[in-house]
């Protein structure tokens, strides 16, 4: 039995080598692979679960034989010099099984605090396991670790920075329009997405959110929509109301401090690569699509590489209060005319209203959106040390935290170890661990600071020497003094329909007559349900086409933490 336990063990200590790896959000590695943190995710759900139960099984064998052998409690506690150390294993397993009890699907979907703040236990977990296993059995998992350890300081230094938000607005559905600062040499597409930190809320809490903005709608900006669907969410637009409402002449307006990690997602922005499109979206998960819309509308008026020619919106929403959010980006004003170079067709299909809600609009009550633009300071813009894909700078990070790791515990063991004959296991285990940590510390952060001041570098010699600010708000005024606009030269190209759901087995059956033997890209931003059933339509689809109709290839731009 405990050789049992011993293999397990062994093969969980194999599993944890890559546990970390897909958690490692801005890592080179990933880049480099080509695999989004909200698609590596799963994996790392996936090596948790088959990690954790390693590790119980290893435990409960163990403790199965000490109990039949009548000196459990004796084994249990027991830490010795030479050879594995059973109290801090002991104390490992308990802080991981608080982790992976509370990282259950039901547990994680009410209680999601809870399981965030547990989940900073994997520090004691990996400290104390390092202790348990020694040294020796440490370095099967050591590379994984070292990895995240640099992913995570390297956002660690990104995320102390403040950043600028320059407008804000709350949209009558309860959504919530950031416009956040941001240098010309922060490198994202359409598909990309940040964790937004406020510190008047959490100084904790890392919320991710969708880009809803194209990278090319403006040099110094970038946006994100906010869904008010939580306790976080509800404080967020709680306090921009508080802000907004204030008398200004009696009291300052509420100070928001944000924070910023990314933008993660795609290298590529795949969403380029179809000449045919469909875009099904539920509820706020119209976010990115709106940012693919710019995207494609800018390179369209630009002249740009845009393959894109065909592009059909399915959006379903509650409730009808919701469709502003469509309104975020005027279209006819990024590219006028552009129904005449783009087949737009937008399916908006509102769920739970049977029809529309004439009689606000024959009373004229219409719900204007709340706007507030805070103050804003110079320089505030988020940093490029993560998601800017500037391989070289992170490649010189890695190399140094490795070569300062190798001649740390050269130095180590040549002048402590072997001259002072430290031989406890646990002991040693301990300094591997410290020297994995002051390596990056202290060789990765020269090359964090380089990296900080050539980016401040760069912001100074691209800066306008007049506010780039004002003129970026001036310009989103602009944009919003448009919208009426933008919704009479898209009324031909909307259709909605009130309650009903999306019957894609209609909508695919219709698209495969009029676009015939074409490619067609689908991607879909929304709940599981919704995925799932795209997906399996779009398999029936394929399966069963014919030799005129299109292929579907789809895309899952949805991801749960």
């Amino acid at each position: 039995m405990l050789r049992l336990g011993l293999h397990f063990g062994t093969i969980g200590l194999d599993c944890l080598a890559f546990l970390f790896l897909p958690v490692a959000r801005g890592s080179i590695l990933l880049r480099l692979i080509d695999i989004p943190f909200e698609q590596a995710t799963r994996y790392h759900v996936w090596l948790g679960h088959l990690t954790m139960l390693l590790f119980t099984l290893h435990g409960l064998l163990y403790a199965i034989a000490w109990t039949i052998e009548g000196h459990i409690l004796d084994e249990m506690f027991q830490w010795v010099d030479l050879g594995v150390s059973h109290f801090p294993g002991v104390i490992s397993l308990a802080a991981g099984l608080l982790m992976w009890m509370t990282s259950l699907h039901p547990v994680r979907k009410k209680k999601f605090e809870l399981f965030f703040y547990t989940h900073q236990l994997y520090v004691i977990f990996i400290v104390f396991l390092a202790l348990h296993v020694g040294h020796f059995l440490f370095c099967v998992s050591a590379g994984g670790i070292f990895l995240f350890i640099l992913d995570r300081f390297l956002r660690f230094c990104q995320s102390r920075k403040t950043v600028d938000i320059i407008s804000i607005k709350c949209l009558p559905c309860g959504t919530v329009e950031l416009m956040l600062s941001k240098p010309t040499n922060l490198r994202y597409n359409a598909l990309s997405f940040i964790f937004l930190q406020v510190r008047e809320l959490s100084w904790l809490q890392w919320h991710p959110f969708s880009v809803s903005s194209s990278p090319l709608d403006g040099k110094y900006h970038l946006s994100v929509l906010i869904k008010v669907i939580g306790k976080w969410t509800e404080e967020l637009r709680g306090n921009i109301l508080n802000s907004s409402g204030a008398d200004l002449h009696l009291r300052p307006q509420t100070k928001i401090t944000a924070s910023i990690e990314g933008p993660y997602g795609h290298e590529l922005p795949y969403h380029l690569m179809y000449k045919n499109l469909i875009l099904v979206a539920g509820g706020v998960g119209i976010s990115p699509f709106l940012a693919i819309l710019s995207d494609i509308l800018h390179r369209t008026r630009e002249g740009k590489p845009c393959l894109p020619q065909n592009i059909l919106i399915v959006w379903a929403v509650k409730r009808s209060n919701e469709l502003p959010l469509l309104s975020t980006n005027d279209m006819e004003l990024i590219c006028p005319f552009f129904l005449d170079k783009l087949n737009l067709e937008i399916h908006i299909f509102v769920t739970q209203e049977s029809q529309p809600p004439l009689v606000c609009l024959e009373e004229g009550q219409v719900q204007e959106a709340t706007n507030s633009s805070p103050p804003v300071s110079n320089n505030c813009s988020m940093s490029v040390l993560v998601g800017t894909g500037n391989n070289i700078w992170s490649g010189l990070y890695v190399i140094s935290s490795t070569l300062g790791f190798v001649i740390l515990l050269y130095l180590l063991d040549t002048f402590y170890i072997n001259s002072y004959d430290i031989s406890p296991w646990w002991y040693k285990g301990l300094l591997l661990l410290i020297c994995m940590l002051a390596s990056v510390f202290i060789f990765g952060g020269v090359v964090v600071g380089l990296w900080h001041l050539w980016e401040r570098q760069n912001v100074a010699r691209e800066a306008c020497k007049d506010d780039r600010i004002m003129v970026e708000k001036m310009q989103h005024n602009e944009i919003v003094a448009h919208t009426d606009s933008c919704q009479q030269n898209l009324a031909s190209s909307i259709k909605t329909y009130y309650g009903s759901r999306p019957d894609f087995k209609d909508i695919f059956g219709d698209i495969s007559e009029k676009w015939g033997c074409v490619d067609v890209g689908v991607i879909v931003c929304g709940p599981p349900s919704l995925q799932t059933s795209v997906a399996k339509e779009i398999k029936s689809q394929n399966i069963k086409r014919q030799r005129h109709h299109p292929i579907f290839h789809f895309n899952s731009h949805s991801f749960d933490l």
